[in-house]
């Protein structure tokens, strides 16, 4: 797909260069070269931004519902005219294979769009009826939105954000990541002719640099962060500033609970795609598979040959499986847990180093990875990696698998694999977490809401949940009678 060697902000319809002229490079972490040049922002490009957001606003909030949902289903109709172009620029930038970006990352990102496209017609207050009065319950836009996202699936990442966003009739800034941005920038290119001039604004470069800007600024009336913890602990003193709520995102280290009814190759073939989707770099992974001792010899066995079949190399092959990490950062990070799983007494069923040879001397790739013989108090069983590393422990009885599996600071998804419908009941009740697929890990559906317990975060995304943070209420109570009440005339 040919695409923009250089782009700026999107700021009020219009692509403008940093006010500090600074760039920054986006790369192909599979090879290394360069892929296109970006605007590296600051402070007045954030400033700029959210004054165009804010000049927006008034319009775009008493648009019809009509209006709303055509936007959506445009974007949504771009997307998918143009998904394998789409797709390849997610993998050219991102790593990942182009298969996942095909039939995961767009397909993701379109749906959010077109779910989100239903809102606006739903979004409605509520009448109370009272002998004397009437009690009006108005829904209105929260306002300028700022909402910051990840690199490790950019364009659902941004579906996700700005499509309930908009449904509700708001303005906002958007930050992509530095290091992944390349299909976020192109799409907007590819709508900027739908786009109100400062509905959608679009800043790049460093967190440090602009997003306290974003998050403090007096305009700015909701914040929506999907990224780190020690990042979200930043958000949070950042938005409290001016007392504005915020969706907040922060990753997870998800257990997969396998029963002694399992069907074995099912949950292995869970374990395998949660080690290698997306190279192990999201936030719902299950690297964590919890084995009833039963099954712990099976398992494993199956376990690393199917890891070992896994095919690693170019990403931009419909037959690569697994391809290279984000970036550098993200490489050097799980290259030195790797090397701490080692350091605590975990053993290596599988994996444990850089994959080489040919083509992938050239990029960030590591070896599908599991460690066994994990200790729940190890950091590699407490630390999210994200990378392609799963570590296995095992249980006796089901209370030992539900307390290890709540035994972590995050509380973002979990898996549990049986055929026993009272044990999958008795376990969801007991995991805190907040999304628990059963017998089938990443079984996404539109319109379930994500979110996490603990320091995954807090608030839902991906369904009509989130529209609540998108909107407030205004109550109007209209008194029937214009009769004074005499209570001071005595």
């Amino acid at each position: 797909m040919e695409h923009a060697k250089e782009y700026g902000n999107f700021i009020n319809g219009e692509w403008v260069e940093a006010a500090n002229r600074k760039t920054l490079q986006l790369l192909n972490p599979a090879s290394g070269e360069a892929l296109a040049t970006i605007a590296a922002s600051g402070p007045a490009d954030a400033d700029r931004a959210v004054r165009a957001a804010d000049a927006a606003l008034e319009g775009w909030s008493s648009s019809t519902a009509r209006e709303r949902q055509e936007l959506l289903l445009e974007f949504a109709n771009r997307l998918r005219t143009r998904a394998n172009d789409f797709a390849m620029l997610e993998t050219l930038n991102n790593g990942k294979p182009i298969v996942e970006a095909v039939h995961f990352d767009l397909p993701n990102a379109i749906s959010q769009f077109e779910l989100f496209a239903g809102a606006p017609f739903s979004l409605s207050g509520s009448t109370h009826d009272f002998p004397d009065a009437i009690g009006l319950v108005h829904r209105e836009p929260i306002g300028v939105c700022v909402q910051i996202i990840p690199w490790n699936v950019p364009l659902v990442m941004m579906a996700a954000k700005i499509a309930p966003a908009l449904a509700a009739g708001n303005t906002l800034v958007l930050k992509p990541a530095e290091t992944v941005c390349l299909s976020i920038l192109a799409f907007i290119d590819e709508v900027k002719d739908i786009i109100p001039k400062g509905v959608v604004n679009i800043v790049t470069g460093s967190g440090a640099e602009i997003g306290e800007s974003l998050v403090s600024h007096p305009l700015v009336s909701k914040v929506s962060f999907t990224g780190s913890v020690p990042t979200g602990q930043k958000i949070l003193q950042y938005a409290s500033k001016n007392l504005i709520p915020q969706t907040l995102e922060l990753g997870g280290k998800s257990a997969q609970i396998v029963c002694p009814s399992a069907n074995v190759d099912a949950a292995v073939e869970g374990a395998v795609m949660s080690t290698v989707l997306n190279k192990g770099e999201i936030c719902l992974a299950g690297s964590r598979i919890l084995v009833h001792e039963t099954l712990r010899d099976e398992f494993l066995e199956k376990l690393k040959k199917g890891l070992e079949r896994i095919r690693i190399g170019d990403p931009t092959q419909m037959s690569t499986q697994l391809g290279a990490l984000a970036s550098k950062v993200q490489f050097d990070k799980v290259s030195h847990y790797l090397q701490v799983g080692v350091d605590e007494g975990a053993k290596l069923l599988t994996g444990g180093e850089r994959a080489s040879g040919s083509e992938l001397d050239r990029g960030y790739y590591v070896q599908p990875t599991v460690f066994i013989d994990v200790q729940e108090n190890m950091r590699i069983a407490q630390e999210e990696i994200f990378g392609p590393v799963t570590c296995v422990l095992t249980w006796k009885d089901e209370a030992e698998a539900v307390r290890i599996s709540n035994a972590t600071s995050f509380g973002l998804a979990g898996g549990i694999w049986t055929r026993d419908l009272f044990q999958a009941h008795r376990i969801a009740r007991g995991m805190k977490t907040g999304t628990i697929w059963v017998n089938r890990y990443y079984n996404m559906k539109e319109g379930i809401p994500i979110g996490g317990y603990k320091q995954s975060g807090f608030g839902r995304e991906f369904a009509y949940q989130v529209l609540d943070a998108y909107t407030q209420t205004k109550s109007v109570i209209l008194n029937l009678s214009d009769c004074e009440l005499g209570i001071y005339n005595h």
